[in-house]
């Protein structure tokens, strides 16, 4: 990622590994410490890495993502570190418009049946008012660099909400940036996985020239509504789920969902992010959020890379939104919950002419998460 991504324009589909606990897998609403099972440094790591392939698709394609270019944005304010800021060239988009090169609207309305009914396109709007009215470029940490704990002023939440974000300590300060979101696990929040395993993503993503962000995602599972067992090929599962949804969980999900791009954008709007390499990844519910943002929001991502949680259904999903989408799904083999549905994912993406880049590997939900993070990368970072 040190270059621009050039990649070819091909069919592949990865599996964003939505990060659920082994208790509940994925649990609405689940943030803080540790859930049992579900924490990268819970799970028995094994060694033996296995690679199953599923189509042909090699890389990650910089034809995905068509982003909107936006103008000055929000600085984040809480614990002295703003978010927002100047983003990368193409015109000032700021709170005005949700349009993308060459004009084209962004963010069409798209319906999810096991997701929240929010309007993407108006929580894109309000997601770049935020970032605009917050930004503070006189700041003496706007565009830092490094390893970056940080608040926002939250409005619909009536709450300051942490999200990390690192910049990699060798950015010349005007060069545009290649961006990972990272979203994380039930039973964790914005810095769980990001500090395990010696500071394993962080490394990785500053070796990689790109900026990882990682948003707390509220209390909810990013407006995905499935867990376990709803995983792929258990629609009566799925069905189950829905109809236990209360208004509380609604309302939660809303406002995750919200937090994501709320994130995103502040982040968008500080810093010069290359918009052809805008990638989005995540274990167990991070997952299932994974596959939920990226589809529902899809004009951001140029490629998707979900870890151990396949929730998502065949029907009431926007597979079209993929079709062009590099993804790489993985999945650890032992006693791993929801390996079934990432295999029935698997078969069936390939059947239905979806180029998958699949991978398995010996170890539990938790322990496989620090054996196919370096593969996350290189996979982003494939020409």
């Amino acid at each position: 990622m040190n270059n621009q991504p050039t990649f070819a324009r091909i069919t592949l589909f990865a599996v964003l590994v939505g990060s659920y606990a082994l208790s509940g897998c994925g649990g609405d609403g689940d943030h803080g410490a540790g859930a049992s099972g579900n924490t990268p440094q819970g799970g028995s790591g094994g060694a033996a890495v296995s690679g199953s392939g599923g189509g042909a698709a090699t890389g990650a394609s910089a034809g995905g993502a068509s982003a909107s270019a936006g103008g000055e944005g929000g600085a984040a304010t809480g614990g002295g570190a703003p978010s927002g800021g100047t983003t990368s060239a193409g015109g000032e988009a700021g709170a005005g418009g949700a349009t993308g090169a060459g004009g084209q609207d962004e963010f069409e309305p798209v319906t999810i049946s096991f997701g929240t009914k929010l309007d993407p396109r108006a929580v894109v709007l309000e997601a770049r008012a935020l970032a605009t009215s917050v930004a503070d470029p006189s700041s003496p940490q706007w565009r830092a660099k490094g390893d970056q704990r940080r608040t926002y002023r939250f409005p619909a939440a009536g709450a300051d909400v942490p999200y990390r974000v690192c910049v990699p300590n060798r950015w010349d300060g005007a060069s545009e940036l290649p961006l990972v979101m990272f979203l994380h696990g039930a039973g964790n929040d914005e810095s769980s996985y990001l500090d395990q395993n010696a500071k394993q993503m962080v490394t990785l993503a500053d070796q990689h020239g790109v900026v990882l962000v990682s948003p707390l995602g509220y209390n909810g599972a990013y407006g995905n509504f499935l867990r376990l067992p709803a995983v792929f090929g258990q629609p009566e599962e799925a069905e189950k789920l829905l109809a236990m949804v209360t208004p509380e969980r609604v309302r939660d999900q809303e406002l995750s969902e919200k937090d994501v791009i709320n994130v995103l954008e502040l982040v968008l709007n500080e810093y010069p992010i290359d918009r052809s390499a805008m990638f989005l990844t995540g274990h167990s519910m991070g997952s299932g959020g994974t596959w939920y943002i990226g589809a529902k929001y899809a004009d951001y991502w140029t490629a998707l890379a979900p870890m151990s949680g396949p929730f998502v259904q065949e029907s009431g999903y926007p597979w079209d939104r993929l079709r062009d989408m590099p993804i790489f799904v993985t999945e650890g083999t032992r006693g791993t919950p929801s390996l079934t549905g990432s295999r029935e994912l698997r078969d069936w993406m390939t059947a239905g002419g979806y180029a998958i880049t699949y991978k398995e590997v010996d170890a539990d939900h938790a322990g496989m998460v620090p054996l196919v993070l370096p593969d996350v990368f290189d996979f982003f970072d494939r020409p």
